[in-house]
């Protein structure tokens, strides 16, 4: 008996995957709609999958949202980071009277830096713990570098360099702007001591909890709503208004650190990597720290940095 390639079956074709959303982007509420109505077969236009295949498309759960949070969560963790720095500095505050200032008035320990510093180490840990209990237990995320989109670059040198880049780039320009000659954020700077400690946060736990906050949490729920270009306007205008108490709200120095959180901004839209834009934080603050530390004698003669 004789087949011609007529009396052959089709072979099937396979699916068309969805487009990737650009910028790390998580799928809109729409593209979600339209992506259930496509595995229940389209039903709506009149042409229906067989029994078996509808049945089995109606056993796929739809893809969780991204982010798992929504606005809400932000405005809650954020209302819960104030109240974590006033618990974790009125904490310290009362162990270091108990402990080394017994005569000293309350109000006078609050203002040593040391004080500030672990006060807001401890606060930083106890947001810490709320972040993933927040994404892990309350919208079962479990987990939860998956889920704030942490993915390690593949090349961190590349970011590294990219920090220190950045770093001199606009201290370069803030020669260039009007800075004030003593900002509240000198007097962490009066005693070796004090400088090492402000100098060992800057490098470690504060850019962790400022990348995990603006471009983890805060950045995927404005680019959801808001769009791209505002999303990192936003994100960025944040970020510098976090710092602008500890730069007097000087217009020169908060440009700074907005164009800072700029571009950390950008490179998370870019990457689609909480942790590539923490590697940039990191490097940028610890050439910053390097030159502080080569141009004080190791801490020494902090004298100096006033006659910069």
């Amino acid at each position: 008996m004789n087949f011609s390639a007529d009396d052959l079956p089709e072979s099937p074709k396979p699916e068309t995957a969805d487009a990737v959303p650009v910028w790390g982007r998580a799928p809109s509420p729409v593209q979600a709609e339209q992506s259930s109505a496509d595995a229940r077969g389209h039903s709506d236009s009149g042409s229906a999958l067989p029994a078996g295949d509808a049945q089995s498309a109606e056993l796929v759960p739809p893809a969780p949202p991204d982010p798992a949070w929504n606005g809400w969560d932000v405005f809650r963790l954020t209302f819960l980071t104030i109240v974590a720095l006033f618990v974790g500095v009125f904490t310290v505050l009362l162990i270091a009277r108990w402990r080394f200032y017994p005569h000293t008035a309350l109000g006078e320990i609050a203002r040593i830096p040391l004080v500030v510093v672990a006060g807001q180490s401890l606060a930083y840990l106890l947001i810490l713990a709320y972040m993933y209990v927040l994404v892990t237990r309350e919208r079962r995320r479990p987990d939860f570098l998956a889920a704030i989109h942490w993915n390690w670059p593949s090349n961190i040198a590349v970011y590294v360099l990219a920090g220190f880049a950045l770093s001199l780039a606009l201290q370069g320009l803030a020669h260039l702007l009007p800075i004030p000659k003593e900002l509240p954020i000198d007097s962490f700077f009066r005693t070796p001591a004090e400088a090492w400690a402000l100098s060992i946060l800057s490098v470690t736990l504060a850019p962790l909890m400022e990348e995990l906050f603006f471009r983890g949490f805060l950045y995927p729920v404005l680019a959801r709503r808001l769009g791209l270009p505002l999303a990192v306007f936003v994100t960025a205008l944040g970020f510098a208004l976090l710092h602008g108490a500890q730069l007097m709200f000087a217009w020169g120095p908060v440009l700074v650190v907005f164009l800072v959180g700029l571009v950390l901004t950008m490179v998370r839209a870019k990457t689609n990597s909480v942790a590539a834009s923490l590697l940039i934080h990191m490097a940028y603050n610890g050439t910053i720290t390097v030159f502080m530390f080569a141009a004080t004698d190791g801490f020494r003669h902090l004298e100096k940095l006033g006659s910069q």
